[in-house]
């Protein structure tokens, strides 16, 4: 698992990116987060997540709010 922070996360749109802690930027759909109820993130939120190559680049996915 790497960790970061969300650097922004769209609620309408549902979908943002995490700053990982090695510096890369990394795509986060709400689909990829791991919690109950409503899916978002919150800007300098902390999280854990693993990295997937998806067809545009990094992808985030298994993501868990801290």
């Amino acid at each position: 698992m790497q960790t970061g922070k969300v650097k922004w996360f769209n609620d309408q749109k549902g979908y943002g990116f995490i700053v990982a802690d090695d510096g890369r930027e990394v795509f986060v759909h709400h689909s990829a987060i791991n919690m109950s109820g409503h899916r978002t993130l919150y800007e300098g939120q902390s999280v854990e997540f693993e990295v997937v190559q998806g067809p545009k680049g990094l992808q985030a996915r298994n993501v868990v709010p801290k």
